[in-house]
């Protein structure tokens, strides 16, 4: 079984091979070319502010939302507070792409909100109000759709702090908001960042929304020079600028949970302050916003959407949701087979630690990056042809992007198996794959059903990867309500989006489950 760990987890890191290989081979005209120049002259520069600015605006969004919420969640108490500390994770089962086209629906000069307020006004235009479709909008929608992140670990830090920390705040003589900036989020600022850099690395990753918004990303241009241009070589170098910035957030991220502790001198429960009065509704009033704008409007625009289009149904809405049923079910089987295999070696053999830690890198590499280093590698060798025979390359596209997910859910379910049933077992004879199949199958059950519903879900959401490396004709839910999106068929992307969110919403209700119960 060590024998095989190694080679295995290398060859889901082929795609890397594809980006790095035009500077390995000699003859290369990648780095001769002037397409870098070119790019740097005219398009470079903007891809690099836009997505700057992109990112920064998202952080403070998701901060401000995220924090915000999880500090009221965790610390005081007022009508709603069951409801909001499950709800406010609502916002994951929508996807990014999905958000941007509701968002846009709902604020354009047609949509309800501005014909509303011209009716109410008098006016015939509302020279006043923002355009949607812009980076601002873009802002809006991430901050909206991905604020969860932020708020689910922030709110475990807040929770884990000692109960009596703002009292001893107090005695010294600050004002609650002074305990809070000066002791409280100090002490959470590793969780924060953790959320923030998961956050900010699905707005590198995104392409359907930015593409809608017309802001100009790494990845929009990723996607016009491979689909518009045929440029391989700017493809390529995209792709690595794009991995610049995920690799920073990544080691960001990384440092930010390395440095997570949660000693206190008071492990006792904290104790939420009771709220009343106007204290009372602005706690509700800010909880209720960010629910509203995150999930209910959006909600609501799609059911809107589907009784617009009335009840006829696209007669390519089966063969969408068949193609997205059998390569999430394929991916999802997969993956949990390999998660436990690798969780199982390391399990075995603890110096192969690395190879688990390794193959986490994959869930950061965006999907538009992944695409190109396995077009690249399949350029490379000449087997580009493979893309149109079969789905088994986009499945694979699928492992090296989501494994680390169901890798971490099997290792969560390894880790409270005790260490002594293997030894019992092994004294019954039982050798390692008996022991796997007859003693940590049965016992890791929930694990590896939550594992691959994980997986089914990311893959049913998965929207970049798929539009590059799907065979002819092979078009699933994501891909259709991106073309519909773009076409500006809003009312016929209603039943695709509102599928995506239905099949989102299992393990969103799976996770405020767990959480109603902590």
């Amino acid at each position: 079984m060590n024998r095989i760990v190694v080679p295995l987890a290398l060859l889901l890191f082929l795609p890397l091979f594809g980006l790095a290989a035009p500077f390995l081979f000699p003859g290369s005209d990648l780095l001769a070319s002037g397409t870098l120049s070119h790019l740097w002259n005219f398009v470079l520069g903007g891809y690099i502010a836009s997505t700057l600015v992109l990112i920064l605006g998202v952080g403070v969004g998701v901060f401000i939302l995220g924090v915000g919420n999880a500090w009221i969640i965790a610390s005081y108490d007022f009508p709603g507070k069951k409801i909001f500390e499950w709800a406010l994770i609502l916002p994951l089962a929508v996807p990014t792409y999905v958000m941007a086209y509701l968002f846009v629906d709902l604020l354009q000069f047609s949509g309800p909100i501005q014909s509303g307020l011209r009716s109410m006004l008098g006016m015939e235009s509302l020279w006043f109000f923002p355009d949607p479709r812009s980076l601002s909008g873009a802002i809006w929608s991430f901050s909206f759709c991905l604020f969860p992140y932020v708020y689910l670990i922030t709110r475990t830090a807040f929770l884990e702090r000692s109960g009596r920390l703002i009292e001893v705040s107090e005695t010294l003589g600050y004002s609650p908001l002074q305990g809070f900036m000066k002791l409280v989020l100090p002490m959470a600022r590793p969780a924060i960042f953790a959320g923030m850099a998961l956050a900010l690395m699905e707005v590198l990753a995104d392409f359907g929304a930015v593409s809608y918004f017309g802001v100009q990303t790494f990845a929009t241009g990723i996607f016009k020079a491979w689909l518009s241009f045929g440029d391989r070589i700017a493809a390529v170098q995209l792709a690595l600028g794009l991995l610049s910035f995920v690799l920073l957030i990544f080691f960001i991220e990384q440092s930010s949970r390395s440095k997570l502790r949660y000693a206190s001198s008071s492990r006792g429960k904290t104790l939420a302050k009771s709220l009343r009065g106007k204290r009372a509704f602005f706690a509700f009033a800010f909880c209720g916003a960010t629910l509203l704008c995150g999930f209910l409007l959006p909600a609501f625009a799609l059911v809107q959407l589907l009784f617009k289009q009335g009840l006829t149904i696209d007669i390519r809405y089966l063969d969408w949701l068949s193609n997205s049923l059998s390569v999430s079910v394929l991916t999802a089987v997969i993956s949990v087979v390999l998660a436990v295999f690798f969780a199982y070696s390391v399990r075995m053999n603890a110096r192969l630690s690395w190879v688990n830690r390794l193959l986490g890198f994959g869930y950061a590499l965006p999907g538009a990056v992944l695409a190109i280093g396995i077009l690249s590698f399949l350029e490379i060798f000449q087997l580009a042809w493979w893309m149109s025979a079969s789905m088994l390359v986009l499945v694979y596209a699928y492992l090296v992007r989501f494994l680390s997910s169901s890798l971490q859910s099997v290792e969560a379910g390894l880790a409270r198996i005790t260490p002594s049933m293997d030894a019992s077992a092994a004294l019954l004879g039982l050798s390692k794959g008996r022991i796997l199949r007859r003693v940590h199958v049965p016992l890791l059950k929930r694990s590896l059903i939550t594992a691959g519903l994980f997986v089914f879900v990311d893959v049913m959401k998965e929207l970049p990867a798929t539009l590059l490396l799907r065979p002819f004709n092979f078009d699933t839910l994501a891909v259709a309500t991106y073309q519909l999106a773009a076409d500006e068929r809003l009312a016929e992307l209603a039943l695709p989006s509102l599928t995506i969110v239905l099949v989102g919403l299992f393990p969103v209700l799976l996770l405020s489950r767990v959480i109603s119960k902590s």
